[in-house]
């Protein structure tokens, strides 16, 4: 998971404006009344400004930026936000965990033929339970895997607060949910990202990357009173600060990368070492460094995604840069000392891709096709066919107008999430992204490959569905992150706008 605080390139100060004299001016107009004032036009109308809203409900309580967002994993129509109470520097942070299951669906005919026009509106959505505590801006939330039991928000002050979580459904799936305050902690000036371990074998454990370049594992406990935040594990090799972060699907690894341009990943149970796979720093399986000039990227790296094998990762960096290397698959039972790792020993580099022109800023692999989409701040989507040793196969460059792209992210499976009867077989081909244009678009990638005319010419096809209800214009208007479930049938967003929106395909 990479940092949900995007970065903004500084602009130049402007020159000064050159004055003119009234001796420059060619020719000077006089009022026709008494305050000097010309009168405009008759044709002249005030500019029309359009305002679409696709979504269905909205959540406004938040006073600034919505920075971070979280679904639970077991009743994903319970989402936790958080940002910022305030654009002041002493502004603390703040998040609310909402309901979406009271948005009311949107009918499939048209307006003019819903005899209920008030049905149509949007539905005001309220908060459920406030997260407070935090003294700056919150930018990081998670939900504890398998099954939610905590829900943790991490801020640019560096506090980790852990609230104990309690939900349930009725038959009719209605939904109702409990939190309460259970501990707090300090290990780090500022958190840059949260993420959950998914191994079963290791419940309610959660990393996270900070500022300084430390990564830190916790484990949360209820039933130890006197010690319910629990330290597993901390790693200090990054030298920059630790951008993102992401679990192998076993949970067995770590990977997180820094803007140091470093990448390792660490074996945080134990379980490569019993192998002999650990490196000579008898922490990780893998560590690259710009050191390695094959691995090297200039600028920094800042997204990361691991394949649903977990034997692929991929790392982007600054102006477009995307490395692929191997990692073991420590969960399968290997027969031979050679089946328990991917194509060629940990850490091998596979791919060196460099399509897009900035900063790759998220990434995020198919769960069932052969696929890899990487979104940049230079507003494209490239698409690379892993089984075709990563060539291209898609550059959306148009995909957000030229705003940056924050978010892509496959819908994992079958549903009606923007295919219809066609979603099943759609499964891992949907697309859905978001950006600083303030749109959510979701993407049908499925057909031929492209031809290389078609590639080099960043032609936008194969939009599914376009979703606005964010200001957008770049930065204060954008979407800064969204969660889909597992069928991607309700998009639910956080925007630099202070709105959170519920958007249904």
């Amino acid at each position: 998971m990479s940092s949900s605080n995007p970065r903004h390139n500084t602009a130049e100060d402007a020159e000064e404006p050159e004055l003119l004299t009234e001796d420059d001016v060619q020719e000077v107009l006089e009022g026709d009344d008494a305050d000097g004032d010309v009168p405009m036009a008759s044709d002249d109308e005030g500019e029309e400004i359009l305002l679409q809203n696709d979504s269905i409900a909205y959540f406004d309580g938040h006073k600034d930026s919505v920075f971070a967002i979280a679904q639970h994993p077991l009743y994903p129509s319970l989402i936790a936000t958080g940002g910022s109470e305030g654009d002041a520097d002493d502004a603390p942070g703040k998040g609310y965990v909402i309901d979406t299951s009271a948005a009311v669906s949107r009918p499939v005919l048209p307006p003019s033929y819903n005899s209920d026009p008030s049905s149509a509106q949007n539905t005001a959505l309220e908060p459920l339970f406030a997260i407070d505590g935090h003294t700056d801006s919150l930018n990081a939330l998670a939900f504890t895997l398998p099954r939610g039991d905590f829900l943790v928000s991490g801020g640019m002050d560096g506090r980790l607060r852990v609230y104990a979580c309690s939900a349930s459904a009725d038959q009719s799936g209605a939904v109702s949910a409990q939190f309460a305050f259970l501990a707090e902690s300090q290990e780090t000036e500022e958190i840059n990202w949260l993420s959950p371990c998914p191994s079963p074998d290791y419940p309610n454990t959660v990393a996270l990357g900070a500022s300084d370049g430390s990564v830190w594992i916790l484990t949360l406990d209820a039933s130890d009173k006197s010690n319910p935040i629990q330290i597993v594990q901390s790693y200090f090799l990054h030298t920059g600060p630790c951008t993102a972060g992401a679990w192998t699907p076993d949970g067995l690894l770590l990977a997180t990368v820094s803007e140091d341009s470093s990448l390792h990943v660490y074996d945080v149970w134990g379980a490569a070492a019993a192998r002999s796979l650990v490196t000579d720093n008898g922490q990780t399986v893998v560590s690259l460094t710009e050191a390695d000039q094959r691995f090297a990227v200039e600028g920094g790296l800042y997204s990361l995604a691991i394949s649903p094998s977990g034997g692929i990762l991929a790392a982007g960096g600054a102006a477009g840069s995307i490395r692929v290397i191997t990692l073991p698959r420590l969960s399968q039972q290997p027969s031979s000392s050679t089946t328990s790792q991917g194509p060629g020993a940990p850490g091998t580099l596979l791919a060196a891709m460099q399509v897009q022109s900035d900063s790759v800023e998220s990434l995020a692999f198919s769960p069932s096709t052969p696929l890899l989409a990487a979104g940049s701040v230079d507003g494209s989507i490239a698409v690379f066919d892993a089984g075709r040793s990563f060539a291209v196969r898609r550059h959306l460059r148009g995909a957000h107008e030229g705003e940056s792209v924050v978010k892509v992210e496959f819908v994992k499976s079958s549903g009606s999430g923007g295919g219809g009867a066609a979603a099943g077989a759609a499964a891992g081909w949907l697309l859905t992204s978001c950006g600083l244009d303030g749109a959510v678009r979701r993407w049908d990638l499925r057909g031929a490959t492209a031809s290389q005319a078609v590639v080099a010419s960043g032609e936008v096809t194969g939009l599914v569905k376009e979703w606005k209800g964010h200001r957008g214009g770049g930065e204060g208007g954008g979407v800064l992150g969204f969660v889909q479930g597992e069928t991607g049938e309700r998009v639910v967003t956080a925007g630099d706008d202070g709105l959170v929106l519920v958007f249904e395909a």
